[in-house]
């Protein structure tokens, strides 16, 4: 008599060798965020600031377009130095950041002051203002998510223009060329940052896969489904949703590591984008901290200090 074992997703989707392992960020990222943004801001109780976000992701567009013949490519010494080591090759630790980063900065500030809100009106003068020295410090907190030391209220500022200079060098770059299976699978394999969400993913080549989103380049890189994003342990994975359980936002969460992480299954929406739909889902994020959860993604648009 035999016997028939049911696979796995993340068992099923082993056997195929035409899985995308990296997808890099697409060209028109923040255009999307600011669109989606716009879309469900309205009747939103944090309506308000995701059109505050959806501004800045306009801001980013126009700066991520012009930066294009600005970018260097990285050199194949250095590629070929981090694929040996199995090393992030767009590590922030292993970059000199462009100075005209800090610029960028106070012209982002300048921008948005004439319709953000009273209250954010002293942290865009502060960015503004701020010197050369502060911001370089700032920005070395907020990469290394020390966040005992990042201004919080002006860190979404800060991380929206170095998520521009990360995303333009990743889409330089050749992903047959890169180490795209690192030590630390749960960090991103081109900057080594967090995630700030999982995706179920529609169309093409990685329809039905999940992939983990960069919270910092926005590369996309492929991870098993039923697997917890931080630790890698299969057992007993729990899915969270706030009311309706066939949400196509939940949380992901593992008794092991007692950590989740967001994910969006754009099979059932393909509207969804990860940081927009991230920032309007904090119920979510409420309800697993009740439950003793900690979030082991990061939103670099609203970070917690």
């Amino acid at each position: 008599m035999s016997s028939t074992r049911i696979l796995q997703p993340g068992e099923i989707e082993s056997f195929s060798a035409e899985i995308p392992r990296l997808l890099l960020p697409d060209a028109q990222i923040f255009a999307t965020r600011a669109e989606r943004l716009r879309r469900i801001a309205p009747g939103h109780s944090l309506g308000d600031y995701l059109t505050f976000v959806a501004a800045i992701a306009d801001w980013q567009q126009e700066a991520l377009a012009t930066s294009v013949d600005r970018t260097p490519k990285l050199e194949a010494a250095h590629l070929a130095h981090c694929a040996e080591r199995d090393v992030p090759p767009l590590a922030p630790q292993g970059l000199i950041r462009d100075p005209g980063w800090r610029n960028q900065v106070r012209a982002l500030a300048e921008r948005l002051a004439p319709t953000a809100p009273v209250q954010a009106q002293a942290v865009l003068e502060r960015l503004r203002a701020g010197s050369d020295d502060w911001l370089e410090t700032q920005a070395e907190a907020l990469l290394a998510l020390d966040l005992d030391q990042v201004d919080i209220a002006a860190s979404a500022i800060l991380a929206a223009v170095l998520q521009v200079q990360w995303t333009a060098l990743a889409r330089t770059l050749d992903p047959s060329r890169l180490a795209i299976q690192p030590t630390e699978r749960h960090l991103c394999p081109i900057c080594g940052s967090h995630p700030s969400v999982s995706a179920v993913r529609t169309g093409g080549a990685s329809d039905g896969l999940r992939y983990l989103v960069c919270s910092l380049c926005a590369s996309h890189w492929y991870l098993e489904r039923t697997k917890c994003s931080n630790c890698d342990n299969m057992r007993a994975i729990g899915y969270h949703t706030v009311e309706n359980p066939d949400s196509a936002i939940r949380a992901e969460s593992c008794p092991e590591c007692r950590t989740y992480l967001k994910i969006l299954y754009q099979t059932l929406n393909p509207d969804l984008e990860p940081t927009a739909d991230d920032l309007a889902s904090l119920a979510l994020d409420w309800l697993m901290s009740e439950e003793g959860y900690g979030r082991s993604g990061v939103n670099l648009m609203l970070l917690q200090g």
